[in-house]
């Protein structure tokens, strides 16, 4: 039952003067010495104020509905302990959800990883025991594989911030989109420029490995060069910056720490989605002016990862 009460005042102004005349009133005996006295002026009356407050209850009830036979005990519900909150029960299959996308990419980034390191490491052994089978150390062709892999890993950095800015955010957006979005699953469709990539360093690598000489010596490590940047991207992109995956102590170097700060702020659409390349993205980003983002980017990497 609720009950509301609600006044209304009315003031009334009331003007009252204490004498009727300007004059004394005369008494009931008139001497013949009061027609003759001055004439006495009395002040005009003071005004005063009554007020009279006028108090309005009003009650109103409100009867609760029940149904025949209930009380107000059986009112009263207790949730079960069987009952599950949907949100709570959402949010849990949502975290378990992506546990299980981040362990199905770990395990394809480690094996991954480890197959193709183990396929490089003995490619690049065998192939020069083969080569040195007579003895001679076959100088220029091994210095020709050792700068084409370097030359190739660096080159590929200024070949994904061309193909990043020219064609995966241009022609290629219907794939590439899928990365600027929430993933749903531990794939997505932009994971397809990997397996491109990786076409040309098969290749390669194959070509080089199976002959001899200077050219396939080239193309062994250029190969070998597209390979590495591959890999070093996999775990810098896709597990410090999108964490994908746990990276370990990689989180801590501080280059790595400004990579993985750069590339989140391409994600942000700041300065027009500079920087478009991943290595060199802090450098980028100085060129047009945003350290200062970038730096509160890293400290905000850093307060979130101590959070965690």
């Amino acid at each position: 039952m609720a009950a509301g009460i609600s006044a209304a005042t009315s003031t009334k102004m009331f003007l009252r003067d204490r004498n009727s005349f300007l004059f004394r009133k005369p008494n009931s005996s008139i001497s013949p010495s009061s027609l003759f006295s001055p004439i006495v002026c009395r002040p005009l009356g003071v005004f005063q104020e009554r007020k009279k407050v006028r108090v309005t209850l009003c009650f109103v009830l409100e009867e609760k509905k029940q149904g025949i036979g209930s009380s107000a005990e059986e009112d009263i519900t207790e949730e079960s302990p069987d009952e599950v909150n949907p949100i709570s029960q959402r949010m849990a299959e949502r975290l378990e959800r992506k546990r299980s996308e981040r362990y199905a990419y770990l395990v394809a980034a480690v094996m991954s990883s480890l197959g193709i390191t183990s396929m490089a490491i003995a490619a690049v052994y065998y192939r020069f025991y083969w080569q040195m089978e007579g003895r001679l150390v076959p100088v220029s062709e091994m210095f020709g594989t050792f700068s084409l892999s370097v030359g190739a890993a660096v080159g590929m950095e200024f070949w994904a911030r061309w193909a990043h800015r020219a064609l995966w955010h241009a022609s290629l957006w219907h794939m590439h989109e899928s990365h600027h979005r929430p993933r749903d699953g531990p794939f997505e469709l932009n994971d397809v420029f990997a397996v491109i990539n990786a076409v040309p360093a098969i290749a390669l690598l194959s070509f080089g490995f199976f002959h001899k000489g200077l050219l396939p010596g080239l193309c062994f490590g250029a190969g070998l060069g597209i390979t590495v940047f591959g890999m070093a991207y996999m775990f810098v992109h896709d597990g410090l910056v999108h964490k994908r995956f746990p990276v370990g102590p990689i989180a801590n170097v501080p280059y790595f720490r400004r990579v993985a700060a750069a590339h989140q702020i391409h994600h942000s659409d700041k300065f027009n989605g500079v920087p478009y390349g991943l290595f060199l993205g802090p450098k980028e980003l100085e060129e047009v002016g945003g350290l200062e983002e970038l730096e509160k980017e890293i400290n905000r990497r850093i307060k979130s990862s101590k959070s965690s």
